[in-house]
């Protein structure tokens, strides 16, 4: 073997080797993005008992899993397409706007439901009973305005009270604020902030906090039923080329599911652990014990926003159901 074809073969291997590093790398690793509540109560679980790196080491594969703190659907789609993240927590209406966004490019896709929690659009003002009541004087927070979940069943509600021409008529008095500093301020009230469209635990700390706090909304209502309103998804390219790292996140999903369901009380600790969330233990059990929070990750009720939001143009591709806009997976098939 002469010196050129000497140094063609060294090149060709170290090419090997490089492109075996890269595949491995990838193979293991994976960044998630969740949010605040205890929506994200599966992989809180699924955090502190490292069952990723469990279930990927069964697969053969060391997983390096990172988990990323962010707030708003807006930040959590900009971190998936910007390739920061692998999966996004985050609610049922971001997923679609991605979904109907990506359709046919990197054609992102729901992996799963967090569960089904009823979310409460909660009020410090004495003089709003109904959405209807909200002034100009008002301001209503959420994660995301015009994005979030919280964001897209308040439309829903506003067009099933004005019409559809009307759904986005609250938006301008809507604010995006971090759960935790909108329940604060519900609490202390005396801000602008005189209404909040949250979820579990901060709706309940503002019922238990401030006297004047009451419900003006359940998503439940407004969806007709229990609804999986926070979820999980990714994009097309990272299911294909990471199947073992995929897999193993679905299995610690089940798992985890399978452990909240079980332990609520174990549960409870781990979600004042891996937060470290100020919120009184007793309050949080009895959330979690709530018998209309449900811990499964298929998803439930989603459409009827899917549908909402093509009707009014939010979206322009129309799910023909929700096997369009979540991956065929097996906790998946079930799903509406």
């Amino acid at each position: 073997m002469n010196r050129f074809t000497r140094t063609i073969a060294a090149l060709i291997a170290g090419i090997a080797l490089t492109l075996g590093s890269l595949s491995a790398h990838a193979e293991g690793r994976i960044r998630i993005a969740e949010q605040f509540g205890i929506v994200y109560l599966l992989l809180n679980v699924a955090q502190e008992q490292k069952l990723i790196e469990k279930h990927a080491k069964a697969a053969g594969i060391d997983a390096k899993v990172e988990w990323v703190k962010l707030s708003g659907g807006s930040a959590v789609n900009d971190a998936l397409l910007s390739g920061n993240i692998e999966i996004a927590g985050a609610g049922v209406g971001p997923l679609l706007t991605l979904w109907d966004r990506t359709l046919g490019k990197q054609n992102v896709r729901g992996v799963a439901s967090l569960g089904n929690f009823p979310y409460y659009l909660v009020t410090n003002n004495p003089n709003v009973k109904s959405i209807a009541d909200f002034t100009d004087k008002d301001r209503i927070a959420l994660p995301a305005v015009g994005v979030s979940v919280q964001s897209r069943v308040l439309q829903l509600a506003s067009a099933k009270l004005w019409g559809d021409k009307e759904f986005n008529r609250l938006d301008r008095i809507s604010v995006a604020v971090p759960h935790p500093d909108a329940a604060a301020a519900i609490i202390k009230g005396g801000t602008e902030i005189t209404g909040h469209f949250g979820n579990p635990p901060f709706q309940e700390q503002e019922l238990a906090g401030n006297p004047n706090a009451r419900i003006v909304l359940n998503s439940y209502k407004v969806l007709g039923g229990p609804a999986s309103a926070t979820v999980l998804y990714a994009t097309e390219k990272f299911r294909s080329e990471n199947p073992k790292t995929y897999r193993a996140f679905i299995d610690a999903l089940n798992e985890a599911a399978q452990f909240v369901s079980a332990n609520p009380e174990k549960a409870a600790d781990i979600y004042l652990k891996v937060g470290n969330a100020k919120i009184d233990r007793e309050l949080l059990l009895k959330i979690i014990k709530n018998p209309e929070v449900q811990f499964k990750t298929t998803p439930q009720n989603t459409y009827v926003l899917a549908e909402f939001m093509h009707r009014v143009g939010a979206i322009k591709n129309k799910p023909a159901s929700v096997k369009d806009y979540f991956f065929d997976d097996a906790q998946n098939a079930a799903g509406n």
